[in-house]
């Protein structure tokens, strides 16, 4: 059972790229999403969440795209999930059901915390040195695609 959804993964998977494109080489959207197998227009909004959570930057133009705002040993997985959607904040109590409010959401509160310390500790340089390892013809994988 994936405890991430997709989203949350594609997310990680694209500032990682992002991540690998040298300094002011800014990568398209549609680029991203060719190399993720998506339609443009599913990995747009989570771009720009992206550039207003600070992670990335949006540059204009005909050589424009997405470049990271922020140095890669400053951007862990959990900011990364945070700023995408995909980590719900909220506290607030659901209505009409007190099991969920009073045993469920308690419990679990706890194994929530633990994974986002766990997510904290996973930052993007990191990712990006295997990745780039990777895809180096030495590495042990293929190049990406």
């Amino acid at each position: 059972m994936p405890l991430l959804p997709r989203k949350g993964v594609l997310a990680v998977a694209a500032v990682i790229d992002v991540a690998m494109q040298a300094e002011g080489q800014p990568i398209s959207a549609k680029t991203l999403a060719a190399r993720h197998g998506l339609p443009p227009r599913h990995l747009e909004p989570m771009l720009q969440a992206l550039v207003r959570c600070g992670i990335l930057k949006g540059i204009r133009g005909p050589r424009g795209g997405y470049e990271l705002a922020r140095d890669r040993r400053g951007v862990t997985a959990n900011d990364i999930l945070r700023a995408a959607g995909t980590v719900d904040e909220s506290d607030a109590p659901h209505p009409g059901s007190e099991l969920l409010n009073r045993i469920v959401l308690p419990a679990m509160a706890g194994a929530e915390q633990e994974f986002g310390i766990a997510l904290a500790r996973i930052n993007l340089e990191d990712m990006a040195l295997e990745a780039q390892a990777l895809a180096e013809p030495t590495g042990k994988g293929a190049a990406r695609t």
